[in-house]
């Protein structure tokens, strides 16, 4: 497994954020297929010591489990000084959640927790990372963006413009770390088939993405795209909005993130 080109570039061990489901565990299921050994991160640790013991029978790696809730910044510390004496050479943050319909509507208190863990805590894991792998000469970090990262999306106001942070994140410090060796790719998808549509009480539809396409996708992109639109749905809609102006884009997102939540109006 440790001949894989990934693990030659990259290799001990992987951080991974967000890996007790969803695209965290479909990256989590490549990475150790890899030869990587893991650092498993989410809120629920049996979770994550299943999916650690089932990799690690399978492939053959070590894991680590840290149970951290991402919107608390003593969690994130508690993340970085868990792998602080670990070869760490990559980082995974696909930890987070959205939430949608009328922004005046929404807990200002859940809009506030999504930010800390969209952003902020993505912000300061990828700060020490990011520093580690400097000093290292090479390493790799994959920042999860979204295909509304690109417009803005009414009903989805603020998960959105989480989004946009980490898009334009990824894109600005792609340049600035690749004198260093050091590979940072944002990931865009469209709909993914995760616990994500419940938890933002949104309806995805039959044509979600499935995890492992996403995975799969994002670790051939890494050190050769900026970012990367994993699945058909993404690219078609990549596509059919790029040559509308910004406002074309909003107006058609909107309309698109109004049918995902067009439940919300019966209640």
């Amino acid at each position: 497994m440790k001949s894989n080109a990934l693990y030659k570039k990259y290799g001990g061990w992987a951080v991974v954020t967000g890996a007790s489901d969803g695209i965290g565990k479909a990256f989590a299921t490549s990475l150790a297929a890899a030869g990587f050994s893991l650092v498993l991160v989410a809120r629920r640790a049996e979770l994550l010591d299943r999916l650690g013991r089932e990799l690690g029978a399978k492939y053959g790696v070590e894991f680590k489990v840290v149970a951290a809730d991402l919107a608390r910044q003593m969690d994130v510390d508690a993340v970085l000084d868990a792998t602080g004496d670990l070869d760490v050479g990559l980082f995974v943050a696909s930890a987070g959640f959205g939430t949608s319909g009328r922004f005046v509507e929404s807990p200002i208190s859940e809009e506030l927790t999504m930010v800390d863990v969209n952003c902020r805590a993505v912000l300061a894991m990828t700060h020490e990372f990011a520093s580690r792998f400097r000093k290292k000469g090479r390493g790799g970090i994959v920042l999860l963006s979204s295909l509304v990262a690109f417009q803005g999306v009414a009903r989805a106001a603020a998960y959105a413009a989480t989004k946009a942070f980490i898009q334009t994140f990824a894109e600005g410090l792609r340049i600035e770390m690749k004198p260093f060796g050091v590979d940072v790719l944002s990931v865009a998808p469209g709909p993914v088939g995760t616990g994500f549509g419940k938890r933002a009480d949104m309806n995805l539809g039959d044509g979600a993405e499935k995890p492992e396409t996403v995975a799969t996708a994002s670790l051939a992109a890494l050190g050769r795209q900026t970012t990367v639109r994993p699945g058909f749905l993404a690219k078609f809609l990549e596509l059919s909005l790029k040559p509308l102006p910004r406002f074309g884009r909003v107006r058609m997102m909107s309309l698109v993130m109004g049918g995902m939540t067009k439940h919300q109006a019966a209640r």
